[in-house]
């Protein structure tokens, strides 16, 4: 987190009036974490544009000083376990007192986890509504509000931000990071209620957003179109009811620009973030060993770093297949350094921009049609040459063919073969494409958003 101000590079237009913003997000000023970036990178192009926020938070981040920013813990059982052991985390480390404390309340809280998992069967973060409703219901009485803006990722948020609307008829902006409907195939457009209960409440959600929000914006096209045919009312005459923002990225410290690049004994690609069975590894090893075959002198030379997350399932199960154990290497997350007092973040942009190349996991399950992953906008920072494989997703693919990227189709075993094979000879040649355009900031973000309210 900085507290200075960030100069836009766009012109962002100034707030005259409803200037005293609720902004209820469950993750903020959380080093690293993708749902708290995107709202807290908001906050410098806001204070600059003349909002007064004032913040609801999860205890799971740090406290922010330059606004009031008020971190309430969840009411539920599961929720208070959730935020509970991120609090102990930051505040004492994962040590000795980290797993006995965590443990501990897990074990007390266990029956009551199982009997709100049994009545209600939602996600551990719905609890946070509750107390965001509450506090925010006195401020809002007290007139001390003028809009409330909710932020998702964690759909508590938007659920908060729909009862105050209901209860108090204020003006509320939503910001849908993730849809909050799973379509199961290309064909589905999603109106069928689901039989799992968080969603099928994540379901009437969307409705009530698209029913009670002023305004309410998505990430990519692919949701908002999806939005669209969900929800009739989207489709009116004031075509900003509903519309796009591409959320993009800051460039975190220092780090960002000050790299040159140099060329080693390894081709090292370089994977940041998540992995999942539908967003895995597994698929480039299989590629490189398609590659090994006519080249088996890049068994000494590819390395395939993961950072930010454990390896999923099908890479370990590759890994032991191929005896890959030398060439796939995971880092873990990476924390903020005690020594240098470097955060998270900016140890992430170092590691971005020693890579040869930088690998984009879109994954492959349909719901990939309506996101773009958030570590795309990073990369564009480290300025470091894209791998993008993709599914079902024309706008990310213009930004990477914009981008000078290499392009696979995740599904496309031959695709992913032919790219690699590419990337082999061009790190060879010492010529790997280089990446066109600038990144895409987040002032370009709020400006959308002040222009669309």
């Amino acid at each position: 987190m900085s507290n200075a101000s960030t100069p836009s590079l766009v012109e962002i237009p100034r707030v005259t009036e409803k200037k005293r913003w609720l902004i209820l997000t469950h993750a903020f000023n959380m080093d690293g974490r993708a749902a708290s970036l995107t709202i807290t990178d908001k906050i410098p192009y806001l204070l600059e544009a003349g909002v007064e926020p004032i913040v609801f938070s999860a205890i799971t981040g740090i406290k922010d000083q330059r606004f009031p920013h008020h971190q309430f813990i969840a009411w539920g059982p599961s929720g208070f376990r959730f935020d509970f052991r991120h609090w102990v985390a930051n505040q004492y480390g994962r040590g000795l007192f980290y797993k006995v404390t965590t443990r501990t309340v897990s074990l007390l809280l266990s029956p009551l986890i199982a009997i709100e998992k049994l009545v209600l069967g939602y996600s551990s973060q719905w609890s946070w509504a509750l107390p965001a409703f509450f506090h925010g219901w006195h401020l809002i009485r007290a007139g001390k509000v003028d809009v409330v803006f909710s932020v998702g990722s964690a759909w508590s948020a938007h659920l908060a931000g729909v009862w105050l609307k209901r209860a108090t008829g204020i003006e509320l902006i939503s910001e849908v990071h993730d849809p909050l409907v799973i379509r199961k195939s290309p064909n589905d457009p999603g109106f069928d209620k689901p039989k799992n209960r968080d969603a099928r409440f994540r379901h009437y959600l969307e409705n009530q957003l698209t029913r009670f929000s002023n305004k309410v914006w998505w990430f990519t096209d692919g949701a908002l179109h999806y939005a669209k045919l969900r929800n009739p009312n989207l489709n009116t005459a004031d075509n900003a009811t509903g519309f796009v923002v591409m959320p993009g990225a800051e460039p975190p410290g220092n780090a960002a620009g000050t790299f040159t690049h140099q060329y080693t004994e390894h081709l090292n690609l370089c994977h940041f973030g998540s992995l999942a069975k539908d967003r895995s590894l597994s698929t480039i090893l299989r590629a490189l060993q398609d590659i090994l075959k006519k080249y088996p002198q890049a068994r000494d030379c590819v390395r395939v770093h993961a950072y930010g997350a454990p390896l999923d399932p099908l890479t370990l199960q590759v890994i032991d297949e191929l005896g890959f154990g030398d060439v796939m290497l995971a880092h873990g997350r990476l924390e903020k350094d005690p020594a240098t007092g470097q955060s998270g973040r900016e140890r992430v942009i170092e590691k971005m921009q020693t890579a040869d190349v930088l690998i984009l996991l879109h994954g492959s399950g349909e719901q990939c049609a309506e996101y773009i992953p958030s570590k795309f906008y990073d990369y564009l920072w480290a300025a470091r040459p894209i791998w993008g494989i993709t599914h079902r997703n024309p706008q990310l693919d213009q930004l990477l063919s914009d981008r000078n990227a290499y392009l696979s189709v995740s599904s496309d075993e031959a695709s992913l073969t032919l790219t690699l094979e590419r990337i082999w000879l061009d790190w060879q040649g010492k010529n790997i494409n280089q990446v066109r355009g600038n990144p895409i900031g987040v002032d370009q973000a709020v400006q959308k958003i002040l222009e669309s309210i």
